[in-house]
């Protein structure tokens, strides 16, 4: 570290060009990729901070570039590919080098990524979460043993950002069920989870910092009228529909809503061992109860995704709305 305080914080992301396709990968393999204005808001932020941002690129280039790299921490929003350890392979090499960094641990990161086994730990909190099965072809399907009545979802074991969802993910019987595990498991190359879907509305709560964590106000998210499904996710990279969705109509977010999923988001976040950020999304079923769906403790800082419309929302700008997010991993770290 500089006498003056000023550090040089190296960045590790895949920008959807750095994607290292194969032959046979679906259409939306490079989903959680980011763009370079991802990259360039987070530099920003940690020039904000007084901080000099160092650009490294993927983790692959990390681990080639890690012996002769010159930084005093580090920030990974790389997904890496393939595998469902991808997410933890920079901060992985930043621990094996002793390097300090912004963000959850590796086992965090590979846990959160595996949807059954967080599932488990969630439901072990004390959290409400949907029922499941994992399935690694569709003649593992036992028609006695399904998690639940139809309509049942399905979907990867080991992606984010909606990868493989369609509308024909929401399935109304065995034969449609066992159709979808069969596309899913050949196309991604994984075991496939599958659980009731709760017929409702979709939440996301972006949770911050630590002891204590602090959850920011909850997102509501739009869900398509026909099928239920969240539009974000009939509307992903790769996958995008052949006609224009039409949302539901909102439901309203009433403040005792919100403290309750404010509430199990931070108990999910401490269950998991999340560090300084993470998005947590949740359905509510037509009674009121909120279930469990997903939590990504490599959220995208996007210009358009969760965060930045937070910032917009509390009327901050966003650079420094992230630069503050980026302070607390670095108190954490004691090189605030």
């Amino acid at each position: 570290m500089h006498p003056n305080g000023l550090m040089r914080i190296g960045i590790v992301y895949d920008l959807f060009d750095d994607y290292p396709w194969e032959v046979g990968e679906p259409p939306d393999a490079d989903a959680e990729n980011e763009p370079p204005e991802t990259v360039d808001v987070l530099a920003a932020a940690i020039r904000k901070l007084g901080h000099r941002p160092v650009r490294i690129g993927t983790a692959y280039d990390l681990l080639v570039e890690l012996p002769d790299l010159r930084i005093d921490c580090g920030i990974s929003i790389a997904e890496g590919a393939r595998g469902r350890n991808r997410e933890a392979y920079a901060p992985m090499l930043f621990e094996m080098a002793g390097i300090p960094y912004i963000g959850s641990d590796p086992l965090t990161l590979s846990l959160s990524l595996d949807k059954a086994w967080t599932k488990d730990l969630v439901a072990a909190a004390g959290v409400p979460t949907p029922p499941y099965r994992t399935y690694a072809g569709p003649e593992a399907v036992d028609p006695h043993d399904l998690p639940g009545p139809f309509p049942l979802f399905v979907k990867p074991r080991y992606e984010g950002s909606s990868k493989g969802i369609t509308a024909a993910s929401k399935v109304h019987s065995l034969e449609a069920l066992r159709e979808q595990v069969a596309r899913l498991t050949a196309t991604y190359r994984q075991e496939v989870i599958v659980e009731p879907f709760i017929e409702g509305s979709e939440f996301t709560v972006a949770v911050v910092g630590n002891n204590p964590p602090e959850p920011l106000p909850v997102l509501q998210r739009a869900v398509e009228a026909t099928t239920g499904i969240g539009l974000h996710a009939l509307e992903h990279r790769g996958m995008k529909p052949a006609a224009a969705l039409e949302a539901a109509p909102y439901v309203p977010l009433t403040d005792e809503l919100e403290r309750c999923l404010q509430q199990l988001a931070v108990r999910v976040y401490e269950k998991l061992q999340c560090r300084d950020f993470a998005r947590l999304d949740f359905r509510v079923d037509r009674e009121g109860k909120p279930w469990f769906l997903e939590i990504n403790p490599l959220p995208t800082f996007a210009p358009d995704g969760t965060f930045a419309i937070l910032a917009e929302l509390m009327q901050r700008p966003y650079v420094d709305f992230l630069a503050e997010i980026l302070q607390r991993g670095l108190r954490r770290l004691g090189l605030a």
